[in-house]
């Protein structure tokens, strides 16, 4: 499904799409939520502008993830920043112009690290060969070779991207705009903020770091493990201590995209089919939790768990939901949070054990902060202000009863996206082994169950 057009010739940038099963369920993930925030915002003030800003958002992050030119990519990845500021200055609570701009200038100072990768990479191609092109295809193919880059240039240029790509996820230390947009943001724009921006991050290590890099992001992957692995441990623990249920869940966002970047750079079929499929999965949970939030503040206007307590007496589908939601961010069994860290740790540890053995208190301690919030804010007896609250509508009901009912799918049934992203992701383990310097993943990790059977001799036996 390869769409190309000349766009700036002279320059060798082309409209040039296409989609794998790599980013396939990215695009389908961003196809179901915005449709989904925009039904949950049907009360907002200025509804036709809002409506403008959430279609061009969701334009630049479709773009995002079918662009397969670094120019055409770098500009639907800065144009992100337009309407998602638009949208938390101007719809959000309390401090959002602080919030908006916070979120503005961080990301926009990581890419312009990503800037300068591109257009190195590039310029260094044409120097070597006589072309200049951004078609990332043929980048890739050059990029690796030896004779190419040199190790200290490519690690460099590997490191130029990180930063783009660790601001956007956001990885530790680089997290710290994340809790105050997501906090001041609308519903919606948590929603989608939470659920398909922050996967441009860990997309681009897969699309773009990774395979033009691939023996530098092996060099570097201890450094990005110890990140990812602090990230997971730091989100939990500073999550349980927020007073904000909405702040709570910002920081679990923190803990779970870690787990996608430890699955990335363990470098095993296992661990990175874990890490795109806790994409998907933090995308539906973590979207129903910030709706079914954005439904208690319309009805309290408050976020403080102080205030809640005995809700489940007075909204008990609302309550029921919430707990459902809360089961599957932690990765209850059944539901596809726990299909993703499984796969993720299963990976890891087949190359990385400590890191592996240490995230998994990350899984712990989830179920610590989660399930604490919802003690204290649906058991217990409701106060006066709590008492009368009415329950979920209809018009709430269908936009967090999808999600909910997918993660349970693909929690049973998870085959129909791993068969789908298996094939992409065997493909860019052997372009790591191919390229990494000695870098192998262990048989183990080679299941063999889509092999072809062994031939037989005239006696019978296997071949």
């Amino acid at each position: 499904m390869v769409e190309q057009h000349s766009w700036m010739g002279e320059l060798g940038a082309q409209w040039l799409l296409g989609i794998d099963g790599i980013s396939l369920f990215m695009v389908a993930l961003t196809g179901l939520l915005f449709p989904i925030g925009l039904l949950a915002s049907a009360r907002l003030d200025k509804p036709v502008s809002f409506t403008f800003w959430m279609l061009a958002l969701e334009a630049a992050v479709m773009g995002v993830f079918l662009s397969l030119d670094l120019v055409l990519f770098f500009v639907f990845f800065e144009f992100v920043l337009v309407p998602m500021y638009f949208i938390i200055a101007g719809w959000g609570h309390g401090n959002r112009a602080y919030a908006a701009t916070k979120f503005f200038v961080y990301t926009m100072a990581g890419s312009a690290f990503l800037f300068v990768g591109i257009l190195a990479i590039a310029f260094l191609h044409h120097h070597d060969v006589g072309q200049l092109t951004f078609d990332l295809r043929t980048l890739v193919d050059w990029a690796p070779k030896k004779g190419s880059l040199s190790a200290e240039t490519a690690r460099w240029l590997f490191l130029a991207f990180t930063v783009a790509f660790a601001v956007k996820i956001p990885l530790f230390p680089l997290h710290t705009w994340l809790p105050d947009a997501h906090t001041e943001a609308p519903t919606a724009g948590s929603v989608v903020l939470a659920s398909v921006l922050l996967k441009m991050g860990t997309y681009g290590f897969l699309r773009l770091a990774i395979p033009l890099f691939p023996k530098a992001a092996v060099d570097l992957a201890p450094l990005l493990l110890v990140l990812a692995t602090i990230g997971i441990v730091y989100g939990a623990i500073v999550a349980a201590m927020q007073p904000d249920l909405k702040r709570l869940i910002a920081y679990s966002s923190v803990a779970h995209l870690g787990f996608v970047v430890l699955g990335t750079f363990a470098f095993t079929t296992q661990g990175l089919e874990g890490g795109l499929f806790t994409m998907l999965s933090h995308g539906l949970t973590t979207g129903a939790l910030f709706l079914l939030v954005g439904m208690l503040y319309d009805r309290r206007h408050t976020r403080l768990i102080s205030d809640f307590g005995g809700l489940w007496k007075s909204v008990p589908v609302l309550g029921g939901l919430f707990v459902a939601t809360a089961f599957a961010s932690i990765g209850l069994p059944g539901f596809s949070g726990f299909v993703g860290e499984f796969l993720v740790l299963l990976g890891t540890f087949l190359t990385r054990g400590p890191y592996a053995i240490v995230a998994t208190t990350g899984v712990i301690l989830a179920a610590v902060y989660l399930l604490w919030a919802v003690q204290r804010s649906f058991t217990g007896e409701p106060s006066e202000e709590n008492a009368g609250l009415p329950d979920i509508t209809g018009r709430e009901l269908m936009t967090v009863l999808p999600l909910i009912g997918l993660s349970l799918f693909l929690g049973f049934y998870p085959k129909p996206v791993l068969d789908r992203i298996e094939p992409d992701v065997r493909a860019l383990v052997q372009h790591v082994e191919q390229y990494g310097d000695g870098f192998a993943e262990p048989d183990v990790a080679r299941p063999g169950a889509h092999d072809p059977p062994a031939a037989a001799n005239e006696d019978g036996e296997a071949g």
